[in-house]
């Protein structure tokens, strides 16, 4: 009896020991030696910031060496061997899940709650797995929004799709929608609440093919019947805009001189707009790409790394990152600051953030089907739309 209640007690001690280094800070009169990896285009940025992160924590020696390997090619290069490879390094979020499969992410405990609240929803969302959060973003560059001329649309009119289709109409304007591709025509069901996850059997699950995605899919079929609705490719809405016909479409950040050459003065952008369903008004989603740091598994010291990888990705680090590389923050307050205001683009795409949904968990089966459904809308199909929803589910989930 006695041995079992030692072990008890021993392994609550343990247990109480490891949270409270998870919680609490680095102890005074350490020295830390730290690899760190970031892109060759952020190593400016990095050295900075490195010096900025020793100068606040003076109590500490930190040994901080940089590494360049791209956020692109984090997942290769730190899996070929954890113990040589970085404490802190940058990643795309759609490396999470294979990166969390390798068992290469240490799990973010301290100061979880703190940034959480002071990023996107959609970017904790994207570093989040079965609960438990992998990383820290410190980007949200890569998702859509929509550019609009403000000489013909006015503020308010943007608020609404169905505003913008009427007013479009009677001009004579176009407003662009690539309807057949998956990346875009999401935002109407996942703005409805639609399902888009991925099964414990590791295919997708989607729900589009109910009550709700089906009166989505009627609204698709009355937006792609509008003498307003024009769809194509990149060069056909650069040309439309160019040449006035097209007064507003949803594109991203890689478009901005275009449209800021074509519509001068209007030059303007903002999130997607409401679209109306069973009489209410549902707000447009989106898919969006983060970039994060994370936190090598095999880390010999885990505290000092979080404690780096918190800083370089903190309100402070996100504004001179955007001052110095026009990144746009994941960081709320970061993305309300003067200086992202005042480029429309990116100020567009951080208030599309609110309402942006990760892809870390759309696999490769759902892109054909969500191309072939999109066209067929494009294409003016008479099809049942209960029957193109569950023809779009079943090759989906198969």
């Amino acid at each position: 009896m006695f041995k079992k209640m030692l072990k008890v007690m021993t392994v609550s001690l343990l247990a109480l020991s490891l949270v409270a280094c998870s919680s609490g800070g680095s102890k005074k009169g350490e020295t830390f030696d730290l690899k760190l990896w970031g892109s060759q285009e952020d190593q400016a940025f990095l050295q900075k910031r490195v010096e900025d992160f020793k100068a606040a924590n003076k109590d500490n020696t930190y040994n901080i060496t940089l590494g360049v390997v791209s956020e692109a090619d984090a997942k290769t290069k730190i899996t070929e061997d954890l113990e040589a490879s970085a404490d802190v390094f940058a990643f795309a979020n759609d490396q999470l899940r294979d990166l969390v499969g390798a068992g290469a992410l240490y799990e973010i405990t301290k100061n979880k709650d703190q940034i959480v609240k002071e990023n996107m929803e959609g970017s904790i969302d994207a570093v989040t797995l079965d609960g438990k959060m992998y990383g820290y973003p410190f980007t949200a560059d890569n998702g859509y929004f929509m550019y609009y001329n403000s000489g013909f649309f006015s503020a308010d009119d943007v608020l609404s799709l169905d505003k913008m289709l009427a007013k479009a109409e009677a001009e004579g304007k176009k407003v662009f929608f690539d309807l057949s591709n998956g990346w875009y025509i999401s935002s109407f069901f996942l703005g409805a609440g639609g399902k888009l996850e991925l099964g414990s059997n590791g295919k997708q699950v989607i729900d589009w093919n109910n009550e709700t995605g089906v009166k989505v899919g009627e609204y698709l079929r009355k937006f792609a019947a509008s003498p307003a609705f024009m769809t194509g490719d990149d060069n056909v809405m650069n040309a439309g805009a160019a040449d006035g016909s097209i007064v507003a479409a949803v594109s991203g950040t890689w478009t901005a001189d275009q449209f800021a050459t074509a519509y001068g003065d209007g030059y303007a952008a903002t999130k997607l707009p409401e679209i109306t369903i069973d009489g209410k008004g549902v707000q447009m989603a989106s898919f969006a790409g983060y970039k994060v740091y994370g936190v090598n598994s095999h880390t010999k010291a885990p505290i000092a790394a979080m404690e780096l990888a918190e800083f370089l990705s903190n309100e402070e680090s996100q504004v001179q990152r955007f001052e110095a590389r026009k990144l746009g923050p994941s960081n709320l307050k970061a993305a309300e600051s003067e200086a992202v205001k005042k480029d429309v683009a990116l100020s567009a795409l951080a208030q599309q953030g609110k309402f942006a949904h990760s892809q870390k968990d759309v696999v490769g089966e759902y892109w054909g089907p969500a191309e072939a459904f999109g066209t067929d809308l494009e294409n003016k199909s008479d099809k049942p739309m209960q029957e193109l929803l569950d023809t779009l589910v079943k090759q989906i989930e198969q």
